[in-house]
């Protein structure tokens, strides 16, 4: 049996109706999926208990799907169940996103679950190298690609984030730990400010394990990256999810934006 630790967005939703079977949805406290109910609520005080619910539900494999944001840890909640596990958690809590990530995993394959990646379920979500788009990528474009990608390769060991914005040459936005939508919302705030026609890259930082947050992009990005007056999105090819690809390829057209799959940091 699957259980699905869904966070906020659409991708939840998209992975349960992919399952052979239903999944049993678990949320965390204040992270819950846009359209699905969690048959289960946890806190991270409480991620002992919750890995004793999921076996003896019958659970045997976990997908983690959705975005969350580091939680607080308040030391009055933690439980019996979670005691043996709090010097992991205060590693997770101490370490970069990515670190963090690959704590709970492996807290979640010693106790005995087998950790699957959301794309297991929505292969075509995983498009190819190229342009998706009736627009092709222009030779400046590609070279603030690549741009992009040196930028996101060189901060891949600092744990930073999965986006950068080059335009004509300069790199005028990279992603925070508020992630993409408010990188791309300080551009149209901003946006007289800022060269136009630039490509937005996403991509996993190098060695990132894609079992969980592997990066995705869709309609409200496509939208964002409009509004913030850029060209268009590359994306690494098979490592970046596109929710709902040919409603969001038909968005892109809509708008004259570029969706082009690259190749991979390195």
């Amino acid at each position: 049996m699957l259980a699905l630790v869904a966070g906020q967005g659409d991708l939840p939703t998209r992975v349960a109706a992919r399952c052979d079977r239903w999944p049993l949805v678990a949320a965390l406290d204040g992270f819950a999926p846009d359209e699905l109910l969690p048959e289960i609520t946890f806190r991270l005080e409480t991620l002992g208990t919750l890995l004793q619910t999921l076996a003896k539900a019958g659970v045997s494999e976990v997908c983690f799907a959705g975005a969350i944001h580091r939680p607080t840890l308040n030391p009055d909640l933690i439980d019996q169940a979670t005691a043996p596990l709090v010097p992991k958690i205060l590693e997770a809590l101490r370490d970069g996103d990515g670190g963090a990530l690959a704590i709970i995993i492996r807290v979640f394959e010693a106790a005995g679950f087998k950790v699957r990646s959301a794309s297991e379920f929505v292969p075509d979500f995983l498009l190819p190298a190229g342009d998706a788009t009736k627009l092709a990528v222009s030779d400046q474009n590609l070279k603030d690609i690549e741009r992009a990608k040196a930028v996101l390769s060189a901060l891949s060991p600092l744990d930073v984030g999965q986006a950068c914005v080059a335009s004509a040459g300069q790199i005028i936005a990279v992603e925070s730990v508020a992630g993409t939508d408010w990188m791309l919302s300080s551009l149209t705030r901003r946006s007289e400010r800022v060269p136009t026609g630039g490509m937005l890259v996403k991509a996993p930082k190098i060695g990132q394990d894609l079992r969980v947050d592997m990066p995705t992009i869709g309609i409200e990005t496509v939208e964002a990256a409009a509004a913030a007056r850029l060209r268009g999105i590359a994306f690494a090819a098979g490592q970046v999810m596109v929710l709902d690809p040919e409603l969001t390829i038909e968005r892109a057209n809509q708008l004259g934006l570029i969706l082009h799959g690259t190749g991979p940091l390195s």
